[in-house]
């Protein structure tokens, strides 16, 4: 399915998963999406599974969004607290359509803890008291973090035991999802490359793909300078940085960030931002930028190196790869709410570069990194690592264990399905005319109180 064909399929008001291989532009689509509600001014709510996606996509975290924070279990105090929050049930009943990225580090039970919420709040006992529900997320890439099995059991409103994956749990299958498998590939364009992605995702490595692992391993050290390396622990990725950084002669010159809104908002997009609240920055260092700016040609993800600073404003001047010089200023991460910013700060849109784990990777595109897979120990942690850079000739393997190229057995099984159930919204979609589906589009933007506005 294309990216157009799924949006097409969101607007006439069916509940979406949207899914597809790392690169294949779900964001975009999402966006796309917004924008559209937007210009038929339609309140929306767009959340993710954790505050790093939320950030990606100017949203706040589902947990935050509904009020559930960190709880596991819901109970009907629990419940009856969060109705009883004023702004949580002005929020939710508002919201006509919910937006949720990275659906697959969801836990099920969350998923339904959601689902709850909204029906007491909204009463109405359909999915998510009526809203209209956009998953989006590809469950080959990392999941849900497990539960600690010493975890004190609690007395929830959850009455079956519900599997870990969100598809798992039982309101995905009452919300009768429309699923959208994009096929489409806008990351890599290296044939060979895809090939080796596409025999991990399908569980079909053979040797040679396991020589084209090999191939790119490299030894002491002998790889491009100042190339992003990616961990699996915290711990390697702290060391790399500050020990890097110590090394270089010169002034440090550093960046506070600065923060608007309510508190607890703040909180959560500081936990999600790539870039620090303080952040320090010498001539060399090498950087990543943590923003999208189409107008200065960067994205989530270039590389570069600070070159110098302004002289008046200090703010730094990069080289990136192909050789631009750019000056990066400040910009702003927010959190909106039916249009309006509820939260906002603002940070130079880079990190120190030498290093960075897996999951703070995802969603990213790169050119070129330096990868240790050796300790991958979780379903798709390698997945995801290797999916990040756009070539082949772009990777540097330290090492990677069997591990790095297993997925999940159960989704590889659930994977199928996806593919079918999209193939057959495609035939059924498709065979409704151009005129009837424009139909459907304003019927849906009418009934939710929003204005329809022809293209003309």
């Amino acid at each position: 399915m294309t990216q157009d064909e799924a949006l097409r399929i969101m607007k006439t008001g069916a509940n979406v998963f949207l899914t597809g291989e790392p690169g294949s532009g779900k964001t975009y689509t999402i966006n796309k999406y917004v924008d559209y509600l937007r210009k038929h001014e339609i309140n929306h709510a767009i959340t993710a599974s954790t505050g790093i996606a939320a950030t990606h996509i100017n949203g706040m975290t589902i947990h935050s969004w509904s009020g559930i924070g960190i709880k596991k279990t819901l109970n009907k105090y629990d419940l009856d607290r969060i109705a009883t929050s004023e702004y949580i049930c002005r929020r939710v009943r508002k919201t006509k359509i919910l937006i949720i990225d990275e659906i697959s580090m969801l836990r099920a039970e969350t998923l339904s803890m959601v689902d709850s919420v909204c029906r007491e709040i909204r009463q109405n006992s359909e999915p998510f008291g009526g809203i209209q529900v956009i998953l989006v997320g590809d469950f080959f890439q990392l999941p849900p973090i497990e539960r600690n099995n010493m975890e004190q059991k609690q007395e929830s409103l959850l009455e079956e035991k519900q599997g870990r994956f969100a598809y798992e749990s039982s309101v995905w299958k009452h919300l009768s999802l429309v699923v959208c498998y994009i096929s489409e590939q806008y990351r890599q364009d290296d044939a060979s490359f895809l090939e080796l992605l596409l025999a991990i995702r399908h569980d079909t490595v053979l040797d040679e793909h396991r020589d084209k692992i090999k191939s790119r391993y490299v030894i002491d050290n002998k790889f491009p300078e100042n190339i992003t390396k990616i961990f699996s622990y915290n711990l390697d990725v702290d060391k790399v940085n500050d020990g890097m950084l110590l090394k270089i002669e010169g002034e440090n010159v550093k960046f506070n960030m600065e923060s608007n809104g309510s508190l607890p908002l703040i909180t959560a997009l500081k936990k999600g931002c790539l870039s620090p609240e303080v952040l320090v920055l010498k001539k060399g260092a090498v950087v990543m930028c943590t923003k999208n700016n189409q107008k200065e040609h960067f994205v989530n993800g270039t590389l570069g190196i600070v070159v110098d600073f302004e002289s008046f404003s200090k703010h730094p001047i990069i080289k990136t790869k192909n050789g631009r010089n750019i000056v990066i200023t400040p910009m702003d991460w927010t959190i909106e709410e039916n249009g309006k910013i509820k939260a906002k700060i603002t940070q130079i849109p880079l990190r120190l570069a030498w290093a960075m784990t897996v999951h703070k990777s995802q969603g990213m595109s790169m050119d070129a990194a330096v990868m240790d897979l050796s300790s991958v120990f979780e379903y798709g942690q390698g997945y995801v690592a290797l999916s990040r850079v756009r070539r082949l000739d772009g990777l540097y393997l330290l090492g990677c264990n069997e591990h790095a190229l297993k997925v999940h057995p159960q989704i590889l099984k659930q994977d199928s399905f996806f593919k079918k159930e999209s193939e057959n919204a495609q035939k059924t979609f498709g065979a409704i005319s151009t005129e009837k589906i424009k139909k459907m589009h304003k019927n849906f933007v009418l009934a939710l109180g929003g204005k329809w506005k022809d293209k003309k």
